[in-house]
Parts: structure tokens; sequence; C-alpha cells
């Protein structure tokens, strides 16, 4: 397994993450303790949650994914092997995470009251890596890439900052950092940090994979000259860079069989970008998984992947892309760049 450190924290992460976001949906307890100890066991040593999962979103399920991580650590006695990421939602609609029913924001009592539950939750007096799941402001973030400005009131980004410094000075959390966010927002937590002597981000996760390469523009600058790592999600485009879904295939038990929450990835030339990934895959001899998973490995600006199906995963986080595999790579990302935002 590769480590790679965490930001500017010291910290050494494995380069694949374990996503936990189908503890208690699409999978047991029992079943999500295994894919921790093989997770373990096989050299990764960061876990990813937040207080929403799992997905998709439901008030009835709604922190179950923290509670079977806590009882894994519980049982395991496995605390100081495993670095700990969470998140506390960005503004929402959903009302049903707090104990008064409004809905979600980044107020500082609202993020007391998500630490604290995830504390709990989780069994364990301290949070290692704690995100903010996405923005406050009022933004469209999962539906273009073009910028479409909303207008509303927010929490400023320096007191929510505040309320995060505050919990790292009570041994609650130890670093700080971002989801799904953009240029301007991490940019600005920079240097409210600097200015304030704040916690410093020390990550963003955000999409990226190989038909959603929006990071690099813009955001890929920061994190090599801010030293911000980027713990990539959805490396696999929700299934379909697999090739489980191709020719209109539909497996038991799949997301989109379950859920048919897929929608970015079945608009416009995502369906034939993510068909020629795959048999791009195949004409090299490659798992079409293992291949993208190699890819986003590959970019030095990534800390770490999301990984969810382990063994295969594992073995396509650490497989080496010949240059001929790269080079197609890239001249398919000119014919169709960034279908899937």
């Amino acid at each position: 397994m590769d480590y790679r450190e965490l930001g500017q924290t010291g910290v050494k992460v494995s380069a694949l993450c374990l996503g936990t976001m189908t503890f208690r949906e699409q999978n047991s307890e029992a079943e999500g303790h295994a894919q921790m100890d093989y997770a373990v066991d096989q050299g990764i040593n960061i876990f990813d949650a937040t207080e929403l999962y799992p997905i998709p979103p439901k008030p009835e399920t709604q922190g179950r994914t923290e509670a079977i991580i806590g009882t894994w650590l519980a049982a395991r006695k496995a605390r100081h092997r495993v670095i700990l990421a969470t998140k506390a939602v960005g503004r929402t609609k959903m009302d049903w995470l707090r104990k008064d029913r409004v809905p979600g924001r980044q107020s500082s009592a609202q993020i007391m009251e998500a630490t604290e539950g995830s504390l709990k939750r989780l069994k364990t007096d301290y949070i290692d890596l704690y995100q903010l799941h996405w923005p406050d402001r009022p933004m469209r973030i999962f539906e273009g890439l073009d910028y479409v400005h909303l207008t509303g009131e927010s929490y400023p980004i320096e007191e929510i900052l505040g309320m995060l410094g505050e919990l790292v000075k009570d041994g609650k959390i130890r670093f700080v950092g971002l989801s799904n966010e953009t240029p301007w927002g991490l940019m600005t937590f920079l240097k409210a940090s600097e200015r304030l002597r704040l916690p410093r981000v020390a990550s963003i996760q955000n999409a990226y994979n190989l038909v959603n390469r929006s990071f690099e523009t813009g955001l890929s600058e920061i994190s090599y000259r801010e030293a911000v790592s980027l713990l990539a999600y959805s490396p696999l485009g929700q299934g379909y860079l697999t090739g489980k879904y191709e020719g209109s295939a539909l497996p038991p038990n799949s997301r989109k069989a379950l859920f048919g929450r897929m929608g970015r990835y079945e608009l416009g030339n995502g369906p034939t970008a993510i068909s020629t990934y795959v048999a791009l895959a195949r004409k090299h001899g490659l798992d079409p998984a293992q291949m993208a998973l190699g890819f986003v490995t590959s970019r030095p600006f990534v800390t770490s992947d999301d990984v969810v199906h382990l063994k295969t995963d594992i073995e396509g986080g650490l497989l080496k892309l010949p240059d001929a595999v790269l080079k197609d790579i890239e001249e398919t990302h000119l014919i169709y760049p960034n279908p899937c935002p």
C-alpha cells in the first residue's frame, strides 16, 4: 500500500480510503465489520463517513453508517489503527438531522450538535478529519460546470472556521477538511485561517474520475501550491466505469437497480464516454474498474481514493498504468471532456 501525507498535517494516509456510504443500506452491520477488517488487513488506514450516511439519505437510516463504524472500533479496539474522517452537512432542506427539526445549516450550534452526534455514534472521543460536506452558502453543486450565482444569506466562512477551531482546541477534532467545494471557497477558507490564526484546511473531498476531471481546472493548482490534499470520491463514477451497466445491463442489488439515483452519468455524452473508456480498458487487457482507479491514483494531487468494492478496488488502486493507456485516456478526454460533472 502506498501512503501519502494528508495536507500539511504530517499524518500519512493510505492511497485508498474505505468509503462507507453503503453500510446499513446495501449491506449489514456484520458485512460492514468484515469490510473494515479486510481493509485494515490490506493496509488501508483511513475510513470516510458522514452524519448523513447511508445513501440514499432517509430519516429512518440517518447515522447508521457511523454507528456500524463505532461498533467495529469498540469490538476490535482499533481506534489507534484508523484515521477517522466524517462530515457535517451543509445547507439543506433536510430537517431530520437536528433535534429541533430545522433544516441543516453550518451555524455554530448545528456544527456542535453534528460533531457531538458523530462522536457518540462512532464511539470515540475525537475525529481525525472533520469535513464540511458541502457549503453553507446557496450554490448549485451537482448539476453542471458553469457557475450560477444564487442569492441568499449564509453563515460567514470565518464564523464556520472559528467554530471548527473551538472543536480543535477542545480535542474533539484534529484536522479540518472541505467537500464539494469550489476554488473560491477553498481559497477563502485558507485566507481566513491565515488571517485569523484558525485551523488550516488539510483536504478537499470532491468527485474525480475519468468522466469528471473538473477538479483539474482551478482546484488542482491550489492543491499543489497550498498543499491541500484531494480525497477523490466516486472514482468509479457510481459504478458506471466498471462496465457493469454496459448494454443496458441492470445487475441486481446495484445502486441503479435499488435507487435509480444515477442522473449525472446518464445525460448528454456521458453514456458514450463511459462506454469508450470501458472499451479502452478491454482493448489494453485491463479490468475497466482497475483502469479507472489506476488513473485516479496516478494523479499527483490525489492523496486518497474513496473505494467500496475492496479486492478489485485495492488491486486497481495499486495498478501503474502503462504510458500507452494514459495516452489513450487523454485522447478520449479531449473528445469527451467532463461529460458527467
